[in-house]
């Protein structure tokens, strides 16, 4: 299936979308003044060391320190494949030292970002390990023939002195031995610019950045399939066919400038797809729909039948629903990027191989994920349970914030509960102060609300307390929002 990648670029955003069979497969956004930091690496300062966490706060000059888990200390692991426990974190770091890291995991929500001090450089058809000589294969090459070919192959252009290693990615699959050397000799010119820097730059100083979004596009998203890459800016395609030229010379007959009237994303009903994937409802086309709610601990899908009933029998309608479902779960997992904790409820079924072999159609629609992912097989409860792999902000955390009506719960009080709460705020005044006159500010519905049904209620407050109470509408204030001011 031949698929399309999109590319949007304005001074301010660059959206990338993949698209297959006229659906939008993946989305990907990186802002310029918010640029994700996965990949980088940096001359980081040890700020504090937690021996009983087994951890250590790195400043790699951002607003948060990084952090390090001993578990991602190269030097700190046994590398004879003896059962030797890690060097704990207190015998290889101390405060003030200076220490190279690479960024593996972006800051999310209130946690900083995470970091290793194995550096990895990618490449197109490989990845470089300065600091270890192991050569490993992409578990995606699954012939073991063609596997041992790759890795003598490039064991045969390694020069003598290298003490490194390279993962051969799924890209080197059908590469010559010429673009292998190629990869293999700007890999090692890049780690030699990097060492060389990290000798002459202060601590908390940026080594390497990744690639723009544009650029990784041609580096790792191409494939045998992609028939078109196309960019709606005439500057963005020169440069991209510029770094096509010598880096990934293969895909240039696959770039296309768009010069159409309409809008790139418009014409492929993008836009309509970005706006669908920020709401909590999916539609399938059978009737039945998916809820996805997002969390700070998890991600939870529900699955309903809504008004399928087209099957032989009910378990014929549940067994249908929940087939479909697993590829929307699927491609709404790589559409919105979300990672974590995954809890999926499919509508129960009694079947047990009707439970098999929707299980089965979820991994084969996971395959063609990018994000590693495991998935659990049904629980006691009916659940599916799965990991997916987070190295940045999910859609909705990238072009959302919390609501300042209901601060992120998802609703308000109701017009009500918030007149019931100024009159108990009211009688509290009263007891305390002794003013001319009370007046409250509060939005219309609320004002609306006093006026009408609670009307009786507020007189016979005002009753009560000896004072006037008047009503003043606040059209900037929220349902939940007022003040009581004391005259």
């Amino acid at each position: 299936m031949s698929e399309d990648i999109l590319i949007n670029i304005t001074p301010q955003e660059t959206r990338v979308a993949l698209i297959l069979q006229g659906a939008v497969q993946e989305l990907h956004i990186e802002r310029t003044l918010s640029r994700g930091m996965a990949g980088n690496i940096y001359l980081g300062k040890v700020v504090r060391v937690l021996p009983g966490m087994q951890s250590a706060f790195i400043d790699i000059g951002l607003e948060r320190a990084a952090f390090l888990h001993v578990a991602d200390i190269w030097e700190a692991r046994p590398h004879d494949n003896s059962n030797t426990p890690a060097t704990p974190i207190e015998k290889l770091l101390y405060d003030g030292q200076a220490v190279m890291v690479q960024v593996i995991k972006d800051p999310i929500g209130t946690k900083g970002a995470r970091l290793s001090t194995q550096i990895s450089i990618a490449g197109r058809m490989l990845v470089y390990l300065p600091q270890d000589s192991h050569i490993g294969i992409s578990q995606r090459i699954e012939k073991e023939t063609e596997r041992e070919m790759l890795k003598e192959k490039v064991q045969k252009l390694l020069p003598a002195e290298e003490k490194g290693g390279f993962i051969i990615r799924t890209m080197a699959e059908d590469a010559s031995e010429a673009d292998l050397q190629m990869d293999i000799d700007y890999l090692r010119k890049t780690w030699a610019t990097i060492t060389q820097q990290a000798r002459t730059k202060p601590a908390s100083s940026l080594l390497y950045q990744d690639l723009n979004l544009a650029q990784r596009v041609l580096r790792d998203f191409v494939n045998d399939d992609t028939s078109t890459i196309q960019i709606d800016s005439r500057e963005n395609h020169q440069m991209l066919q510029q770094f096509g030229k010598s880096y990934t010379p293969s895909v240039l007959s696959k770039l296309v400038h768009y010069t159409g009237e309409r809008p790139l994303f418009d014409l492929y009903g993008v836009e309509e797809e970005i706006e669908r994937a920020l709401g909590r409802r999916v539609d399938l086309k059978s009737g039945g729909y998916l809820i996805i709610d997002q969390t700070e601990a998890m991600t939870t899908i529900d699955v309903n039948t809504g008004s399928y009933v087209n099957g032989r029998n009910f378990d014929d309608t549940i067994f249908k629903t929940n087939l479909e479902a697993a590829h929307a779960i699927a491609r709404q997992l790589r559409l919105r990027n979300l990672g974590g904790i995954i809890i999926l409820d499919f509508i129960d079924m009694e079947n047990s191989e009707h439970r098999n072999a929707v299980l089965a159609e979820l991994n084969k629609a996971l395959a063609r994920d990018r994000t590693k992912v495991s998935v659990s097989s049904f629980s006691m409860l009916g659940l599916v349970e799965m990991t997916r792999k987070r190295t940045r902000e999910s859609l909705a955390h990238i072009l959302c914030e919390v609501c300042p009506a209901c601060s992120g719960k998802g609703q308000v009080k109701t017009a009500r509960t918030v007149c019931y709460e100024i009159l108990r705020e009211l009688l509290r005044e009263a007891k305390q102060f002794n003013p001319r006159e009370f007046r409250i500010l509060a939005s219309q519905v609320v004002v609306d609300m006093f006026l009408e049904e609670e009307s009786t209620h507020l007189a016979m407050l005002g009753d009560f307390i000896g004072k006037p109470i008047s009503l003043q509408v606040e059209n900037v204030y929220h349902q939940e929002q007022y003040d009581i001011i004391l005259m």
